[in-house]
């Protein structure tokens, strides 16, 4: 199974993705952390998606795309893995299509109010040697700014900054959201409601999960 998570910038995917994985064995398969990776490696396509990742805009589709199909193409992902921020926008969708086209496809959208993805974002910091994800208010860290795990230094995104955020989620608005239509019509979209607990909002996704493998298994009997 191919599973697709969809989402605004905050809405929980990577954490989801995480605990999906663990779950069910789904890899998942962050468009992020790939990017991210180029980037600290100073790849010739980590310096070209640097530029758009600090504005808050969507890096080119061949550069990721590329990314993807080679991660996609690991013995782990032979059964099934899960989309973590990837496809963006329809012409992403359809390129995405010709890549394991005999994997069944599913599309979960974590839905979550902008108000929220402000909160969540503009509080988010991330340890520089571990990647460790901390919410600096619920975490209480204040002055210094130190991973609890490694040591680290945490430290704010750029495109976690408040001004960056906003660009972020009209740009989400703008193209990503084509894609609900896009998958509505191909049979496979579904929805979850994205605020809550993390634990609530797992067991919503393995709900959905579920009943689709059920449905699968049916249309095979």
């Amino acid at each position: 199974m191919r599973l697709i998570l969809l989402g605004p910038p905050g809405s929980g995917k990577g954490t989801q993705g995480d605990l999906i994985e663990e779950k069910f064995g789904f890899p998942k398969i962050s468009a992020g952390d790939l990017l991210r990776s180029a980037v600290k490696q100073g790849t010739p396509s980590g310096l070209k998606a640097k530029k758009s990742i600090d504005k808050g805009e969507l890096v080119e589709d061949n550069i990721i795309l590329e990314m993807i199909k080679k991660r996609i193409g690991k013995d782990d992902c032979r059964n099934g893995y899960t989309l973590d921020g990837f496809p963006r926008n329809v012409s992403q969708a359809e390129l995405l299509e010709q890549v394991h086209s005999e994997q069944e496809e599913t599309v979960i959208d974590i839905k979550v109010d902008d108000s929220t993805v402000v909160k969540r974002l503009s509080s988010r910091f991330i340890c520089t040697e571990c990647n460790n994800i901390y919410n600096i208010k619920k975490a209480g860290i204040k002055d210094e700014k130190k991973c609890a795990r490694c040591g680290g230094k945490l430290v704010q995104r750029e495109d976690d900054r408040p001004q960056v955020i906003k660009k972020r989620l009209a740009v989400y608005h703008n193209e990503t959201e084509k894609l609900v239509h896009y998958y509505e019509k191909r049979g496979i979209y579904k929805a979850v409601n994205g605020e809550g607990r993390i634990d609530e909002v797992f067991q919503r996704i393995c709900s959905l999960i579920n009943k689709i493998y059920m449905q699968s298994q049916e249309c095979e009997a």
